[in-house]
């Protein structure tokens, strides 16, 4: 185990060092900027001892842009977090059932549902979902992240765990209100990804379906809800747990959408406010704090898999 994770930790800082050069060319793309001045390699020497202090740049205002950054990247991991959580929910039971019963009709339903899903505009989704529960019931509201009338201080920047510490009388209220405000992005956000870990979830399962320690279970009179648990759910979870993490990623690149839509004020609108307004700075600071974050979930959802899957660890020691 020690072996595999010195052979991530070295991808990972490889990876890393990447992205920061991609961050520090985003920086001389304008003639006028403070790092044309210096040649590239010397510069982005320079570029990373910034950052080992945490030095992001500055905003317009003449202020550290990791402060915005501080603000509004809660706000992204919150949602993601809430879609990631609900996507397993819905994915692992769907596709377990998928892969049990594959080749039947129960199959066929699932993996359709799961291809209309993973086809589905995700913005045209989200503008329909706005339509019918928003506009048409009033059952949610429209956009935003909570109503403004109330007031609440950011500790954590998580809006729940804001609302959860605050003392305010109206703190039930905001807890609800929160939580509305969280429904219709989070659904919208997590149909991709709940897709594929239904995809995902019924391949490994009907794998361990056709091995033998299945039979000798069935022999023996197992229960096929015992055979599930016992054996079926034990052997087929561990190996898509880094395929798993890879979705929490994914769900970066989608939340910029998401969060354009609904006028969650995450990091994805941010980034977007700032490609629109050409603030070269605040898109290397948020290049580097999505990708620095995507390459973390990714190697400690490797880390994990191969925790609980020696076969992993063992392909690693196979190459060369």
């Amino acid at each position: 185990m020690l072996i595999y994770t010195i052979r991530r930790l070295n991808l990972f800082l490889i990876t890393l060092f990447i992205l920061t050069m991609i961050g520090f060319s985003i920086l001389r793309i304008e003639p006028s900027s403070y790092w044309n001045l210096h040649d590239f390699w010397s510069g982005w020497l320079l570029y990373l001892e910034n950052l080992m202090v945490g030095n992001l740049g500055l905003n317009e205002a003449g202020e550290p842009i990791l402060g915005e950054i501080l603000t509004v990247f809660p706000a992204t991991l919150e949602l993601c977090f809430f879609a990631f959580i609900l996507s397993l929910a819905l994915g692992i039971p769907l596709g377990t059932l998928a892969g049990v019963k594959r080749g039947r009709w129960i199959d066929t339903c699932i993996s359709s549902l799961t291809l209309v899903g993973y086809s589905l505009p995700l913005f045209w989704l989200a503008m329909l979902l706005i339509m019918l529960f928003s506009i048409q019931l009033g059952w949610l509201p429209v956009s935003g992240r909570y109503n403004l009338l109330y007031q609440i201080e950011p500790v954590t920047g998580f809006a729940l765990f804001d609302v959860f510490l605050s003392e305010k009388p109206y703190r039930s209220a905001a807890m609800l209100d929160v939580v509305r405000h969280l429904i219709l992005p989070t659904l919208v956000l997590a149909i991709a990804p709940t897709t594929e870990v239904i995809r995902l979830t019924r391949a490994s399962v009907a794998d361990v379906m056709q091995q033998n320690f299945i039979k000798v279970a069935q022999t023996k009179g197992l229960s096929m809800g015992e055979i599930i648990m016992r054996h079926v759910m034990k052997n087929a979870i561990p190996p898509i747990i880094p395929k798993l993490g890879m979705q929490f990623s994914t769900m970066m690149t989608f939340a910029m959408l998401t969060e354009s839509i609904f006028n969650w004020p995450g990091i994805g609108r941010w980034l977007l406010d700032a490609i629109a307004t050409q603030n070269y700075v605040a898109i290397q600071a948020g290049v580097i704090t999505v990708g620095g974050f995507i390459l973390l979930a990714n190697i400690l959802s490797d880390l994990a898999g191969a925790l609980v899957n020696p076969l992993t660890r063992k392909e690693w020691y196979a190459i060369k």
